[in-house]
């Protein structure tokens, strides 16, 4: 399994630094954010967001999505994606995709076909449209987005109503054969939290699309939050613990940790031990450009930076506890001999671990 950009947070320090090139230092993959189209004249918040020092990874917020890339039937269209993906380009950072399959921002005409065989045929066009236009390009694909009930059931969509469980066996199938070098991630929320009925079922459902004969390489764990509300370190490790026998990959990929202004320093940092992800949705989390406020009206407050484009705290708690990760797995590396994949994973957990 490799070691995605995820951490438990529990320390706070008056120190300064640069994300992405600390998280590789600490071992991780990367440490990346999502950007939306309406920032993009915004050129304070791209002088931060397309710092690769800073974020490795870019993600489009929304441009990918069905409802975006293609509107109407056999009509696809790729300007808003394209954008998040040349800035993606030219500052040298990697592109994280999202997202091909979804119930939510999909098209009318996707939602009235019931069908089986129509509905194959659908996503088939517009998985081999979508991911081929960006093959080559992507590291990862969440190529089927929240599919799960926070109960364990199937989310009654169109695709599971009209193909059943298939869709997600279908669509990875796709996806594999027309990108085969991009990573392929079931993402979702609420899964966070070892072990509860969504994760069971998400862990069941894996299974059975792994044993169809579908490539799922990684898991991506959203990771809303709300402080005080936040799963424990040993419920996260738990939960990754299980998904990483199934998959190659695991990532925090949305996170979030909001809260009211009126939430005191102390357990604002609580709320930051939880972790740090691979895409934080709203970068600022307490600018106009995050969901937060309007989803939660009164709270906001979610994200590493203000609405000046200032570092917050939980920013520096996120600097010290990748300098000590970096350290404890310097020290290590000196001392031990070369070790298997998943073995290393273990010690840089611990590593992490170490460093709360």
């Amino acid at each position: 399994m490799k070691f995605q950009p995820f951490l438990l947070l529990s320390t706070v320090g008056a120190v300064s630094g640069q994300l992405d090139k600390l998280a590789k230092e600490a071992g991780l993959l990367y440490f990346g954010t999502a950007v939306d189209n309406p920032s993009l004249n915004n050129q304070n918040y791209l002088r931060v967001a397309r710092d690769p020092a800073e974020f490795g990874s870019l993600t489009p917020a929304n441009g990918q999505k069905w409802s975006n890339t293609q509107p109407s039937q056999g009509r696809f269209t790729y300007g808003s994606g394209d954008a998040i993906a040349n800035i993606a380009r030219q500052a040298g950072q990697q592109l994280r995709c999202h997202t091909l399959v979804w119930y939510n921002q999909l098209p009318g005409w996707v939602s009235s076909v019931y069908n089986r065989d129509q509905m194959q045929r659908i996503i088939t066009a517009h998985i081999q449209n979508v991911a081929g236009h960006y093959k080559g390009r992507c590291y990862a694909w969440d190529v089927v987005n929240e599919a799960m009930e926070d109960d364990g059931r199937y989310r009654n969509n169109p695709m599971y109503r009209a193909m059943g469980v298939d869709y997600i066996t279908h669509s990875f199938k796709i996806a594999q054969q027309t990108d085969p070098d991009a990573k392929l991630y079931y993402n979702d929320f609420n899964i966070e939290r070892c072990c509860n009925a969504k994760i069971n079922a998400t862990i069941a459902m894996i299974r059975t699309i792994k044993a169809a004969g579908a490539p799922i390489h990684g898991i991506g764990m959203q990771g809303h939050s709300r402080v005080g509300m936040s799963p424990s370190k040993r419920e996260m490790k738990e939960t990754m613990a299980r998904f990483s026998e199934l998959v190659d990959e695991v990532a925090f990929t949305e996170v979030d940790i909001r809260h009211t202004k009126a939430a005191n320093r102390r357990r604002r940092k609580r709320a930051t031990r939880a972790r740090l992800h691979g895409s934080c949705r709203g970068l600022f989390g307490d600018a106009k450009y995050s969901w937060i406020p309007q989803q939660y009206p009164g709270e906001g407050e979610a994200c590493l930076w203000d609405r000046n484009y200032n570092k917050k705290p939980a920013y520096h708690s996120i600097v010290g506890l990748l300098q000590s990760a970096a350290s404890a797995g310097l020290r290590a590396s000196a001392t031990q001999a070369p070790v298997a994949a998943a073995a290393t994973v273990a010690a840089r957990s611990a590593a992490v671990a170490a460093a709360n």
